[in-house]
């Protein structure tokens, strides 16, 4: 048992020993099948606060010659697979942290020398009796135990891609990085000695540098999460189950801390539910563990279409992106998109596969958004959060005729942005338009369209705003009327969702004449019976 090869249990019995645990064992099913296999080497990116050292903790409790974890394992779900004995602390484990790593070796410069030279001396103590003298590489000596006595190997690497993230400028550091990943996985040499290989971080796998080292991995991102998705955060179900044994109202945490959408699975934040359900205090969570002024030069970027599009997302609106030409490091940006992807691999944004758009995902983020755009000081933002103020308030006021001038005036104001010609562009203006209601409401429920006609969005007040702030149900009609509207959220019945919340509610029906470029507006107190 050493401090990287065979490492005991102890780090994944500290998390057992927690007050607030969700049992992931099931992930050991897919790596156990994938053990031995093409898809042996995998890499798991997912951002901070998302549980990707504790998935690497479990890996190496479940693996690991150096402990003995049947106890460990035996109450959680991986027991109940019939490969589960099979496989327990049957294999070497290689398993090291490159962030703590870079830390105690001084420099990023010293990183790969110390990783090879420890690994070295740990593999030589496990292996006294093998002829290691002569090898000069830690996968060097590892394919010697191999070919000696056929043992192979589990690699697990946390935060793997430090060094690709924060010296992507460094081209020495880079290259021996690389070097040496390629010396551990890539040939046919390593599928002889490694079983299983597990890397995780924050970003996927360099398209250009590292590619040619680690192209035989299988990914699993925030944009594709593949068979991982359920392992990625906490889903739906486990977050109403831990509410419940909480006595924490699911809705509210639902408002403040949902939004990851990865395959069928919504995914929260678990950093930000544990806290939620230990302190019982709703807010942002994030900035106890990093920072928003990370993200501040990456939203003031010069970029056509980026202001615009982060002003949308504020609003609750989705945006379209492009994944595909992010070079997967943080110095190769060419266009917003590039921007707007690092944003959801960093975890600030969601991304929908189906619709290739990406989103604020929940209440928290969105504060710490805002607080990003507020130290950037767009001129921008600052009039137009002037604009959307004054329709909140003409809105609050009941004002129609104020309300369609005010969102023709941002229509006017905002069309090169928003490209303003179609029903959905309709409800992004509406969406950008109550901007300065997000201090106020939760982000904006929308329904799926039907027809010509969209379905309503329901602006919700936070609770401590429900006294002053009426919820609204707002229609949306194009080349119709809003008379045409209004009598479609009363005969549909749009408040019947709402019908338990106690504060006032208002019906909003809005109507876009494309010919005329004309809006109207009604606007009525629903009385509840």
């Amino acid at each position: 048992m050493g401090l990287f090869v065979n490492p005991d249990n102890s780090a994944f019995q500290m998390t057992l020993n927690s007050p607030i645990y969700v049992d992931k064992t099931k992930l050991i099913e897919y790596t156990n099948s994938a053990l031995n296999t093409d898809n042996a080497f995998i890499c798991s990116s997912r951002p901070r606060r998302f549980g990707k050292s504790i998935t690497a903790n479990m890996l190496t409790a479940y693996y690991s010659k150096g402990c003995m974890s049947e106890e460990m394992f035996s109450p959680l779900e991986i027991s109940r697979s019939v490969d589960f004995k099979r496989h327990l602390n049957k294999y070497d484990v290689i398993r090291f942290d490159i962030q703590w790593c870079m830390m105690d070796a001084g420099s990023p410069e010293a990183t790969v020398k110390y990783i090879n030279q420890h690994l070295i001396t740990e593999l030589k103590e496990a292996y006294p009796e093998l002829p290691l003298d002569d090898v000069k590489t830690a996968y060097g000596v590892m394919s010697r135990i191999n070919s000696v006595n056929g043992n192979k190997f589990v690699v697990i690497i946390d935060e793997w891609d430090v060094l690709i993230r924060d010296e992507a400028a460094n081209e020495k550091v880079q290259k021996e990085y690389i070097d040496f990943l390629r010396g551990m996985f890539k040939g046919i040499i390593p599928t002889s000695f490694i079983a299983l290989a597990y890397i995780t971080g924050i970003l996927p796998i360099k398209k250009i540098q590292t590619e040619s080292a680690l192209n035989n991995f299988d990914e699993f991102t925030m944009i594709d999460a593949g068979s991982f998705a359920p392992y990625i955060g906490f889903t739906e179900e486990e977050v109403k189950d831990l509410c419940a044994r909480y006595q924490v109202d699911f809705e509210k945490v639902k408002c403040w801390y949902d939004g990851y959408l990865l395959e069928d699975f919504q995914v929260y934040n678990p950093k930000a539910v544990v806290s939620v359900l230990a302190k019982k205090k709703f807010k942002s969570y994030w900035s106890e563990t990093g920072t928003y002024e990370a993200i501040v030069p990456l939203i003031k970027m010069n970029f056509d279409g980026l202001k615009a599009a982060i002003i949308e997302m504020l609003s609750g609106a989705f945006t379209r992106v492009d994944v595909t030409s992010f070079q997967n490091d943080t110095v190769s940006f060419v266009n917003k998109d590039d921007v707007l992807t690092y944003l959801i691999h960093l975890g600030y944004l969601g991304y929908d596969q189906n619709t290739e758009t990406a989103f604020i995902p929940n209440e928290e983020i969105r504060q710490e958004l805002i607080k990003a755009t507020r130290r950037t000081k767009w001129n921008e933002l600052l009039e137009f959060q002037k604009q959307s103020e004054d329709l909140l308030n003409a809105t609050l006021d009941m004002d129609a005729d104020a309300v369609a001038t005010g969102i023709g005036k941002i229509h006017m104001e905002y069309t090169s942005a928003i490209q303003y010609n179609n029903e959905n562009s309709l409800s992004s203006v509406l969406t950008i338009a109550y901007l300065s209601a997000m201090q106020y409401y939760f982000k904006p429920i929308r329904e799926l369209p039907t027809g010509r006609g969209f379905a309503d969005y329901v602006f919700l007040p936070k609770p401590e705003y429900i006294s002053d702030y009426p919820a609204l149900v707002v229609e949306l009609k194009w080349n119709k009327d809003a008379y045409t509207a209004m009598q479609q959220i009363k005969e549909k019945k749009y408040t019947a969702s709402i019908e338990a919340y106690t504060g006032t509610i208002l019906l909003v029906a809005v109507n876009y004449n494309k010919k005329s470029k004309e809006h109207q507006c009604q606007i009525e107190k629903y009385e509840k019976k």
